[in-house]
């Protein structure tokens, strides 16, 4: 079966997939023709799906996504300017948690948009490890304190810089500083050797705790955690990960106890316009 295969009924030869395709690899042969690929195309396709989602006769198919098994774009479901900056304006990162169990439905809906990120050259790399049971979240962060207790014996500048004597003292007091009390935890890990790994990471997890209002949750970004889950031999013994992946990213995630009612302020961005030649 071809990789791209068009329509003669429906395309109107009006070239907008061959503009868009990132590799440029459609083409017209001739002036009457339909797109078709260049010589090599099938090694140079990175999959993503522009020429079929661009065309507005529905005429494009790729062997990896027919055109009617992609859904539409509904306009009703757009959003004002006015809307989607107070949407992201908005956006929190929570440390205080309700302790009810989120719905694996919920979990799984967060990623599955979460997967729709970009990524470099359409890569895709991101993998998952949802910790869903409160046990082993305790777990993680057990262990996350004893690498701050290593550091600190050390006398690491890292230990110094985070303060991890506070964060061991609060967590002998019976408080949680590391995960906040959330009840789970989402890790996004990736091919370590990878170039795209870390970019594409924080692109699926931003997607991710932007969705998750929309559906009543919180997160915020584990960085704690992060920085003991590449450093910390027990932790890395502890998550099981794939022969050379490594943890680029994770995520607390749960019910916030409360909600804010104000968009806090920011400092004024320092932008520089370059116009023209000096």
């Amino acid at each position: 079966m071809a990789l791209i295969r068009v329509d003669a009924d429906q395309c109107k030869k009006d070239g907008i997939c061959i503009e868009t395709c990132p590799l440029a690899i459609l083409e017209f042969k001739t002036k009457d023709a339909l797109p078709t690929m260049i010589r090599g195309g099938e090694i140079l396709c990175i999959h993503c799906g522009h020429c079929v989602a661009v065309c507005p006769h529905h005429a494009m198919n790729h062997a990896a996504m027919q055109s009617g098994d992609c859904p539409p774009i509904r306009k009703e479901l757009s959003i004002s300017s006015e809307q989607a900056e107070q949407f992201l304006r908005s956006r929190r990162s929570i440390r205080v948690y309700k302790k009810t169990t989120v719905d694996r439905n919920l979990l799984t809906r967060l990623i599955h948009t979460a997967r729709h990120a970009p990524s470099g050259h359409n890569t895709q790399p991101v993998e998952w490890i949802v910790i869903y049971d409160r046990d082993q979240v305790r777990d993680l962060i057990k262990l996350v304190i004893d690498w701050m207790r290593q550091m600190v014996k050390e006398n690491s500048p890292m230990a110094q810089m985070f303060h991890m004597a506070r964060l061991i003292q609060s967590y002998e007091a019976g408080s949680d500083r590391i995960f906040r009390g959330a009840p789970h935890l989402i890790i996004a890990h990736c091919p370590q050797a990878l170039r795209t790994s870390q970019s594409s990471t924080i692109l699926a997890l931003s997607y991710l705790e932007l969705m998750a209002p929309a559906l009543g949750l919180g997160t915020c970004w584990a960085g704690y955690f992060m920085a003991a889950s590449n450093l910390y031999p027990p932790l890395i013994h502890a998550l099981k990960l794939p022969q050379g992946h490594a943890v680029f990213g994770a995520m607390m995630v749960g019910y916030p106890k409360y909600r804010y009612h104000r968009l806090p302020l920011r400092k004024q961005p320092a932008i520089e316009w370059r116009t023209g030649r000096t």
